[in-house]
């Protein structure tokens, strides 16, 4: 078929040409998100309970102490980029059959772009997570979090 240069343009949709699954759109991937946020309030808010008591629960400080930031911020991005880096998931992503790949190549992604794509959700959240909610119109199903790693979230498995 040849290029008609008066065609209106389409956007980006395929994946990369060794890649398999299609793109996991927002709600598959909301629903993975609620899944890890329930596993992570399940281990970190009895360590924060022995810890600091009831009191805490009270409490209107953003953090605790040097134990309340550790685990309940420093443990949670470790284990997250961890299970990202061995299994290209998490537990929440793996229940619901989805994995995130280099959007480049179809592969695994680097380490690299891992913390990369951590630290991206922070950009995604800040303004009133429109970089997340961006995956429910985006044509490759992408949160900004995922452009700026080159990273994209797609069905199926290891």
């Amino acid at each position: 078929m040849d290029h008609n240069p008066y065609a209106a343009p389409q956007a980006e949709t395929e994946l990369p040409q060794h890649a398999s699954g299609r793109p996991a759109g927002f709600w598959i991937r909301a629903g993975a998100s609620v899944i890890n946020s329930i596993l992570i309030i399940a281990v970190t808010m009895p360590l924060i309970f022995m810890i600091y008591g009831k009191e805490y629960f009270d409490s209107t400080a953003f953090v605790e102490g040097p134990l309340d930031l550790l685990i309940s911020y420093i443990l949670p991005a470790i284990a997250v980029v961890v299970f990202w880096i061995y299994r290209s998931a998490t537990p929440g992503k793996m229940l619901v059959g989805v994995k995130i790949i280099d959007a480049e190549t179809g592969e695994k992604c680097s380490k690299g772009q891992l913390v990369l794509r951590y630290i991206g959700y922070y950009v995604a959240v800040i303004p009133l997570f429109i970089g997340i909610i961006w995956v429910a119109f985006d044509n490759r199903k992408q949160g900004w979090h995922d452009k700026i790693a080159k990273t994209l979230v797609v069905y199926g498995k290891d």
